[in-house]
């Protein structure tokens, strides 16, 4: 559970810094809130983060309606 926490405290963290306008800002928000989902659901928190953050930088591709520019 230490691990767990300590990893959910830092994706925490990095998601909070990551809001904003660019692709890398929003593909460490994606990250960090597919960490967080994957953690939340007893899944691997590397690979909720890695679908996140590729979510989240092709978020304005995909639909830019829904993700600011």
């Amino acid at each position: 559970m230490g691990k767990k926490f300590w990893a959910l405290g830092l994706v925490g963290i990095l998601g909070l810094s990551a809001c904003g306008y660019t692709d890398f800002q929003r593909a460490g928000t994606g990250a960090a809130a597919g960490a967080l989902a994957a953690a939340a659901t007893d899944n691997d928190i590397a690979t909720g983060a890695l679908v996140g953050g590729a979510g989240g930088a092709l978020c304005d591709d995909v639909a830019p309606e829904l993700c600011p520019r």
